[in-house]
């Protein structure tokens, strides 16, 4: 099973979903935005990307810049303000199994699809 953090109105996020489509594979989506991970979720999240924090924030968004630019903050204080509001998320982000992969660009997660251990 994948599973897609997805952001419908997302070009990127819109494209790896097709990829998924046309993968065959059985597949859920997560709007994160609508249903925003926990610290914990995200934690695990990262640890299956193999990425630090600040690797899967958007620092480009308006609450990072008017929140957070300039500060110095800590893996936990990133955790809390990537749950508190989720559009710092970096995006899209597909599971499956023990693997994750940030679908920038989309052709990224072409792997999973190759790895059948993965499940």
């Amino acid at each position: 099973m994948i599973t897609i953090y997805h952001n419908p109105r997302c070009r990127k996020s819109r494209e790896t979903l097709a990829l998924i489509q046309e993968s065959g594979e059985d597949f859920e989506i997560v709007e994160y935005l609508k249903t925003p991970l926990s610290k914990e979720e995200l934690k695990a999240l990262l640890h299956k990307l193999q990425m630090q924090p600040e690797e899967l924030l958007r620092k480009g968004e308006a609450i990072w810049k008017e929140k957070y630019k300039g500060k110095t903050l800590d893996e936990g204080q990133i955790l809390q303000a990537m749950a508190e509001y989720p559009k710092l998320m970096e995006r899209p982000v597909v599971v499956k199994g023990d693997a994750a992969v940030l679908g920038r660009p989309p052709e990224n997660i072409r792997h999973l699809f190759e790895n059948p251990g993965s499940d």
